[in-house]
């Protein structure tokens, strides 16, 4: 299949308009928050942030039968979104907005949040803007996309959020900050012989029970992915 598709099971995401790609480490994520939230009756409206070429949409709505807002700033992504969202099985849960969070406004609250937001804030950009934009938070500070989410948020909502690993320390500053509280996180690594390079947290402004945090390897020690991540990824990736 050329490289502007990425083959699912159960959908097929075209990325050959904008430069927002698909990546294992966003696969990992809507997997993980698929297993976490799928089974709550109480999700109704669901806001995607960010939505790139609409990956986390679709897994959420292959799970759920929420309806999704998916919000996407740059157009050629937008486009891509609602291309892939048509070409699907649930094109009738999912609408694309083509906005600026801080301009997106609706008549109700969202009972879950999902972002994949820019990474690498003050780290060293490529001089290609539209890549610096997908890849950067210099649209959308993480600052920025709490208080966007907390205006956005139902008041019993949850919220997930995928970041780099290094920047945990300051995102849960942030959310203390912001009065959330953190319920779960999980903390990616390639293998045993890298260091950890992502977190993904669900979070919400209603204190729960105990933190969950976890860890997983995506590669053993044989290069091969591992039970965990074969565990979250098989309804999704053709071959695993």
């Amino acid at each position: 299949m050329p490289n502007s598709y990425f083959q699912f099971k159960q959908f097929t995401i075209q990325q050959d308009k904008c430069a927002m790609k698909v990546c294992t480490d966003a696969c990992l994520f809507g997997a993980w928050v698929v297993e976490k939230i799928s089974k709550d009756n109480n999700i109704k409206q669901v806001l995607d942030i960010g939505t790139g070429t609409g990956l986390l949409s679709l897994m959420l709505a292959q799970n759920m039968n929420a309806s999704i807002d998916a919000v996407e700033f740059n157009k050629d992504a937008a486009d891509q979104a609602e291309e892939n969202f048509s070409k699907s099985l649930w094109g009738n849960q999912l609408i694309i907005f083509n906005c600026n969070i801080a301009e997106h406004t609706t008549a109700y609250k969202y009972d879950f949040i999902i972002s994949n937001p820019p990474f690498f804030e003050n780290d060293l950009k490529s001089a290609d803007e539209e890549r610096n934009a997908a890849m950067h938070s210099s649209t959308l500070t993480l600052q920025n996309l709490l208080l966007q989410v907390k205006s956005l948020l139902n008041h019993n909502g949850k919220v997930a959020v995928l970041i780099p690993y290094k920047r945990c320390n300051y995102f849960e500053q942030l959310l203390i900050e912001n009065d959330f509280f953190i319920h779960q996180q999980l903390n990616v690594k390639q293998s045993v012989n890298h260091d950890f390079f992502r977190s993904q947290y669900i979070f919400s402004l209603q204190p729960g029970t105990a933190l969950e945090r976890n860890e997983l390897m995506i590669h053993d020690s044989n290069k091969q992915y591992t039970t965990a991540f074969t565990d979250l990824l098989k309804d999704y990736y053709l071959k695993l």
